[in-house]
């Protein structure tokens, strides 16, 4: 306890005990000099109370200066800003853990008004909870994984070499470690914790930090030994120790990691002595990299085609051709459709100028007031569920809504030749921060029993994919057993059969939609199923019977 503290809480103690300060102390002097006493007591008591006071308001000023700047950048483009991740991060954080520092600070003594006025707009308003935050963390890492972004050039700010946003504190980046423990993810927390103690080195010393060294050296101390590194994690808890000697949970750990390293050793010697290569495992967890259900080829696969890095080969583009077609559609004569050939088998196409920039935006303006989270069919209930591996969300328009979307679906009867009876509404999507669907079929696979219960309109036979904005960065379409992305262009819309003629479905069509680096993507798309396709795709016995090309 401070001085301060010690002479007001001494003066408390002497009103409490009753004690007569107030006695007739003028007919002393003696009596009087000592009211000088009081007066330094009561005077250091204020001292300290407006340094606390000055101390709250100056921090205050500088989060509200920080805020203002942050949103004046923003105001001048919401969207662009909110469609950066780094941004919606930081926003997020701003409005998470960011603005409950600030909302504590100001329930100490002043700001009563202001803090009813927040109880206010938490009813009017929407604000992001702490889901949204760690959200919005996993979105940001799983960005630096799939697109191999260098962690100090994404805490400045900047996305494949180019800068989008101002650069993260040490606090911002020591958040991202924390919410990365919080999931379990040791790798990330040794990344951003990393990268906050160097911050934290570099920032002047009256840089506002909600952590201290030591915060950080327990984190990646017990991350690292989480990622099997041992050693590494003796060092750094020893080094924890220098800074606090007494902490219990440090110690205990430094006796645990010592008795490991030693058993390890003796271990090693064991195998030295007999000669055998087999190493005996030790039974202590280890986080390894998580996959999800996707096998390490697959994901390297998807992620390497995310970042462009897989093509076809320069002598099957040649292969490819562009031309107009009409589909033997006596309205289009008029009109033709340009098609570009994506892939011959199966056979992926691209149409451009398939939707006009007013049928975009009408779409655009119904779906917002009904977006929800967007779903997928659980293989063995059936039933829709939310699922980490898409992240975004959706709305399904009806045909019979407006002429507009009446225009569309004709549109797609026209450049895919089926019939539209069978098509589901026209779903439109918009995708999150980093948002991506993880590799997977538009068809049921022959296990999914349930699928598409209660439709009875058979299997999902083509897809109809719009494209109705451009992307910055990321978000392409890839097949990722064809080697082959499609790279979202605002009006285009590609088309593809998901079935065999004998019903099939057709494996490689399997394809996934890339984490969004930069931008918005917003798509919408018709899945057409069997039922009224036999006299326009008539089946065959075989998979492959002469399927056409448009």
């Amino acid at each position: 306890m401070s001085a301060d503290w010690r002479l007001l809480g001494g003066l408390c103690l002497l009103l409490l005990l009753g004690v007569a300060v107030n006695g007739e102390l003028y007919t002393a002097l003696a009596e009087m000099e000592e009211l000088f006493e009081t007066e330094s007591v009561l005077i250091t008591n204020l001292e300290g109370y407006i340094r606390v006071q000055e101390d709250k308001l100056s921090f205050l000023k500088i989060k509200m200066d920080e805020y203002q700047r942050e949103h004046a950048d923003a105001a001048s483009d919401i969207t662009a800003y909110v469609s950066n991740p780094i941004n919606a991060y930081l926003l997020t954080k701003r409005l998470t853990t960011d603005w409950r520092q600030v909302e504590n600070l100001m329930e100490h003594d002043v700001g009563t008004d202001f803090l009813q006025n927040l109880t206010q707009y938490r009813n009017v308003l929407k604000f992001p909870s702490d889901e949204d935050l760690n959200g919005a963390a996993v979105a940001l890492l799983r960005l630096q994984d799939t697109y191999q972004l260098d962690t100090s050039s994404v805490a400045r700010g900047k996305l494949n070499g180019i800068q989008y946003s101002t650069e993260m504190s040490s606090d911002d980046c020591f958040e991202l470690g924390r919410q990365s423990y919080v999931n379990n993810d040791y790798h990330h927390t040794v990344l951003w914790m990393n990268e906050a103690m160097s911050r934290m080195l570099e920032e002047p010393l009256n840089q506002t930090q909600t952590f201290t060294r030591a915060d950080v050296l327990e984190y990646l101390a017990f991350s690292t030994y989480k990622e099997g590194n041992v050693e590494s994690a003796l060092v750094m808890t020893n080094e924890l120790l220098q800074l606090l000697p007494n902490h219990e949970r440090a110690n205990g750990n430094k006796r645990f990691y010592e008795k490991e390293i030693a058993h390890q050793k003796e271990m090693k010697k064991m195998k030295g002595d007999d000669g055998t290569d087999e190493m005996p495992v030790s039974d202590l967890p280890v986080a390894r990299s998580d996959t999800g259900e996707l096998g390490v080829k697959e994901r390297k696969s998807y992620e390497m085609l995310c970042r462009g890095e897989l093509k076809p080969s320069p002598t099957y583009m040649r292969s490819l051709r562009c031309r107009y077609v009409t589909n033997n559609v006596p309205f289009l004569r008029l009109g033709p459709l340009k098609l570009e050939e994506a892939h011959k088998d199966p056979y992926i196409v691209i149409y451009h100028d398939a939707m006009y920039d007013s049928e975009m935006d009408l779409i655009k303006r119904m779906a917002r007031p009904r977006f929800r989270r967007a779903t997928v069919q659980n293989s063995i209930t059936g039933a829709l569920e939310t699922a980490n591996y898409r992240i975004s969300k959706s709305a399904w328009l009806k045909t019979e809504e407006d002429s507009v979307i009446a225009k569309v679906v004709q549109r797609t009867a026209d450049m895919t030749g089926l019939d539209m009876e069978s098509a589901e509404e026209l779903q439109v999507v918009n995708y999150g921060i980093g948002g991506h669907y993880a590799p997977h079929f538009d068809f049921a696979r022959r296990e999914e029993k349930r699928a598409f219960e209660g439709l009875n309109l058979g299997n999902r036979i083509a897809t109809v994919l719009f494209y109705m904005s451009d992307v910055e960065q990321g978000g392409a379409t890839v097949f990722t057993t064809l080697r082959t992305a499609l790279w979202p262009k605002r009006g285009t819309a590609a088309f593809w059969m998901n079935l065999h003629r004998d019903g099939e479905g057709d494996k490689r069509t399997q394809h996934a939609a890339c984490p969004v680096l930069t931008g918005t993507k917003w798509v919408s798309n018709k899945w057409i199923h069997e039922r009224g396709q036999e006299f326009r795709r008539p089946c065959a016995l075989n998979e492959d019977s002469g399927d056409f090309a448009i």
